[in-house]
């Protein structure tokens, strides 16, 4: 039996240092990676007798079962296959403990309830780590064309058309930002952009509207600074999704960063046709705060096929755009033109 409790303590401790290196180091959060530490010091043992008790009972050449572990460790495509394996192997050791620990005059100094209760506490610490993937990988694809459907801007075309051709020119982002329509409205027309986006691998952002954001299952939410808090906002959200912010200044954009946002906004890069009465940013602020942060920045504010190469030489992630797209006579083309200039392709 301590070979088995060894072999299984080795796993456990394995599995859960890596699931919390993920979460520090991936994922950058704290307190997922407090969690699984803390775990992992209170399972495995510190007693110095036990310790070497296990050390000499320990035969690793002896172990039959070695090559066999061996040939079955495959490639692991991606970072949710190394925490899906390891959170088996975590879950899995946790039960042959438990049930070792039940047979009666094995007296190795753990408590079978306890390892019953760390074996719950990892599926749910497995399922926060899923949804924080998520949202890293969502952050992780907001680079390259940033489309806002703007009402004021689209006039009588068709939101979710304009956003279907927009997602085959290459747009990798649709936002929904409508101030006029009845909310009862904008939750069927956001769920139709939802499914559009999740046909060509777009993300799908709606601006300022939580509700609507949840109610639509969208990839995430926009913010403006007179807007939902940002913290609230962040709170209210699943794990999952991403939190958006616009901003104009270094000052706002490290506050950003700070409560929580995903991804910042910084703009008016220069005088907006489709927004008066901004504040100008300016290219400057651009690479200052892209020099600052660690998140993406999107520019956004006036760009358009004559700019887009400066905005992107100055440092930014993405490029939101409204009147560059939706004043276009060809909106697919308007888009292909744009992505490939972004992409730095001509």
């Amino acid at each position: 039996m301590l070979r088995i409790l060894d072999a299984n303590l080795n796993r456990l401790g394995e599995g859960l240092r890596l699931l919390e290196d993920i979460s520090r180091f991936t994922l950058n959060d704290a307190d997922l990676s407090e969690q699984l530490k803390t775990l992992r010091h209170d399972l495995l043992p510190r007693e110095r007798q036990l310790h070497d008790k296990l050390l000499s009972a320990r035969r690793s050449e002896e172990d039959v079962g070695a090559s066999l572990e061996i040939a079955s460790e495959g490639e692991r495509p991606d970072v949710a296959s190394l925490v899906r394996a390891n959170s088996r192997r975590v879950q899995q050791s946790l039960r042959v403990i438990e049930e070792i620990t039940k047979i009666p005059g094995q007296d190795f100094g753990f408590n079978w309830e306890n390892m019953k209760r760390a074996r719950f506490t990892v599926y749910e610490l497995e399922q926060r780590i899923f949804l924080r993937l998520s949202r890293y990988d969502k952050t992780e694809r907001i680079s390259g064309l940033y489309l806002i459907l703007d009402t004021e801007a689209l006039g009588d075309q068709s939101e979710v058309e304009v956003a279907r051709q927009a997602t085959q020119g290459g747009a990798s982002t649709i936002q929904l930002r409508d101030k006029m329509r009845p909310k009862a409205e904008l939750v069927s027309l956001a769920q139709d952009l939802r499914e559009v986006c999740a046909e060509s691998g777009a993300l799908f952002i709606v601006n300022d509207y939580l509700d609507i954001a949840l109610a639509s299952d969208a990839d995430g939410l926009h913010l403006g600074q007179e807007d939902l808090p940002l913290p609230v906002a962040r709170g209210l959200l699943p794990a999952d999704k991403i939190v958006g912010i616009s901003t104009a200044t270094v000052e706002e954009a490290l506050q950003a960063q700070e409560q929580g946002a995903d991804y910042i906004a910084v703009g008016s890069i220069y005088p907006s046709p489709s927004k008066s009465g901004t504040r100008l940013a300016g290219l400057t602020t651009l690479q200052q705060v892209k020099n600052r942060v660690s998140i993406p920045v999107v520019a956004i504010g006036g760009v358009n096929d004559d700019n887009v190469i400066e905005v992107m030489k100055a440092g930014a992630d993405a490029v939101a755009v409204i009147s560059a797209v939706l004043g276009a006579s060809d909106i697919e083309e308007a888009c292909q033109r744009l992505a490939t200039r972004i992409g730095g392709e001509e």
